[in-house]
């Protein structure tokens, strides 16, 4: 093909660190350039209280690291501009933002600048519990249908509703200024396109469908007067919110020409309706029906679809919804996942860190540039060691058990109020037992969503795995295997989530005509898979009993099977 005839896309992955845009020739999926941008306010913990779980980002993180990555990856890859078809972007949720009549998030605006209740509420923020039990209250009371019941029958404090009924609750200025909110995928994607209506601004489906309760069933978002229950401005909002969404192979509208001019675009480059980045994640690894797709990164989120015949009405207990066309149009795209998997091993690592942070400042033996070098060679170091000495701990040795609830339990069964735990503890203990512990409950939370989409039905032919973790961590996913007792494809893909969104955005300019079949042809290849080792299946199956008994001894909602105490 000639050249000047080719066609590329962009996708832009908004992960909780950083923003990565890859730019991706639309033919064959090659990656001609990437950029990454850190988050800098974010970085220095602004606007954060980890305390009581407040977790806040300013949206100006976002529309810088938006600005810097696209114009990168154009200028890296020398293509003419003109022949960039289409840009989608994904996004961590629910993470809703507050806006203005005129779509500006309410930071930006006077008086906001600095209020942590007007920045985005990260999708990590736990502040909002007490909100979302009382949501789960309602939904079985309130004398209508329930309105859960498509999201697991069990609403968390992680999405859209509760975060919002939170904020109007604790702050009246943000709840008289804010005229509607907006998820970051829908904002990000509205910021960019000429079409400046609000009302009729194309929002996102898997957004609304697996974070704020919009089901056909009942006409679109919650009913006004479930709402109203909850508190008056929620009602009123939702008259300032959407009645149909979109799923992400559709176009939003085209790029602006303020955009063109910053990002050195064209204004005939098409912006796809937005998504998540882990639905976008699997996508990007040529997800197929019952196919698990696990990105694997600071949290996890488990994807599939499902067919209307195999899913149709049956409600799945306990997961992030089930939403007709979040993943794959005309398929039920289906989440759960974990509250936290590499923020488990992090918080371990910034524990065992703290000599190393705290002692080393003030000693007199080192001048600041030796301390600091010692700082970072530490830092380098220390899962790299923790990781080779786990190894060699044997299965069969009695190790401490430990549970991965370390930011509360999105699924099976969403609670985050729930707390970590850490048994078996002797004096023979180490710090890589409890890393190898903490490894081995990741992947026990993992085995729990697994067993529980079988136990409802959903069957699960293969897994795959994207991410960071997934990438780099060998032992991680060699034990995963072993606990999951199926093989685990990796895909070779470094920014699988933004190569999803581009295929998105492929199949939104109409270079291809569906999201399977540009899937299929510039989605990633696999570079790796892990097979279960049978002489460990079975005691890692011992320790996974052992966690089950720890499970239910720190959450009593828990019940397990009198036969499961015999170990």
């Amino acid at each position: 093909m000639n050249l000047e005839m080719k066609n590329y896309v962009i996708g832009l992955d908004y992960g909780t660190d950083s923003v990565r845009a890859v730019l991706i020739d639309a033919e064959n999926g090659q990656e001609l350039a990437s950029n990454v941008s850190h988050y800098k306010r974010w970085k220095n913990k602004q606007y954060c209280d980890a305390s009581i779980n407040q977790f806040r980002q300013h949206p100006l993180d976002h529309i810088e690291g938006l600005e810097i990555t696209i114009q990168n990856v154009v200028k890296e890859s020398k293509v003419d501009p003109s022949l960039i078809k289409g840009i989608c972007i994904d996004t961590t949720g629910s993470s809703p933002v507050p806006v203005t009549k005129d779509g500006t998030p309410l930071a930006l605006t006077k008086g906001f600048e600095e209020n942590p209740n007007a920045m985005m509420v990260l999708w990590k923020d736990h502040t909002a519990i007490n909100e979302a039990n009382e949501i789960n209250e309602l939904a079985v009371s309130w004398g209508g249908e329930d309105v859960t019941k498509y999201v697991g029958g069990i609403y968390s404090s992680e999405w859209f509703w509760a975060k919002i009924l939170h904020i109007a609750r604790q702050d009246e200025a943000v709840r008289n200024a804010a005229h509607t909110w907006m998820e970051h995928c829908d904002l990000m994607t509205y910021l960019l396109i000429d079409d400046k209506d609000l009302k009729t601004f194309k929002r996102s489906r898997c957004a609304a469908g697996h974070k704020a309760m919009w089901h056909a069933d009942w006409n679109g978002l919650p009913p006004v007067e479930f709402l109203e229950k909850l508190h008056p401005y929620l009602a009123q909002l939702r008259g300032n919110l959407y009645d149909e969404t979109y799923t992400s192979d559709l176009s939003a509208g085209k790029l602006s020409q303020e955009w063109a001019d910053r990002l050195g675009l064209s204004t005939d480059t098409i912006i796809a309706v937005g998504t998540f980045d882990a639905h976008s994640g699997a996508v990007g690894a040529k997800i197929e029906e019952n196919t698990l797709v696990r990105v694997m990164g600071t949290s996890t989120c488990d994807i599939l679809v499902g067919s209307y015949d195999e899913v149709g009405t049956k409600t799945v207990r306990g997961i992030c919804g089930q939403v007709d066309g979040s993943v794959i149009p005309g398929f039920i795209g289906l989440e759960a996942g974990q509250s936290a998997f590499g923020d488990l091993l992090a918080w371990y690592k910034e524990l065992l860190m703290w000599p190393t942070e705290h002692l080393l400042g003030s000693s007199s033996l080192l001048n600041e540039t030796q301390k600091e070098q010692l700082r970072e060679e530490f830092s380098d170091k220390l899962i790299v060691e923790l990781t080779k000495e786990a190894e060699k701990i044997p299965v069969s040795e009695s190790l401490p058990i430990a549970l991965d609830w370390i930011n509360g339990r999105r699924t099976p069964d969403a609670n985050q109020e729930v707390k970590s735990a850490i048994s078996n503890l002797s004096l023979g203990t180490k710090a890589p037992h409890i890393f190898k512990a903490l490894v081995n409950a990741i992947c026990f939370g993992a085995k729990k969503i697994v067993d529980r989409f079988e136990e409802e039905g959903v069957k699960i032919d293969s897994v795959i795995g994207i991410g960071g973790v997934a990438r780099k961590s060998p032992f991680i996913m060699q034990t995963l295997a072993n606990v999951l007792n199926k093989p685990i494809k990796i895909a070779a893909s470094d920014q699988t989530p933004a190569l999803g969104a581009a295929i998105y955005a492929a199949v939104a300019a109409e270079i291809y005509p569906n999201v399977i079949e540009a899937s299929q042809k510039i989605g990633s290849d696999f570079d790796g898979e892990y097979f279960p080792q049978t002489d460990k299946v079975e005691a890692y199956h011992k320790l996974l009993l052992a966690y089950e008994q720890l499970s239910a001894f720190a959450d009593p909602t828990i019940k397990i099977s009198q036969n499961e105490f015999s170990l």
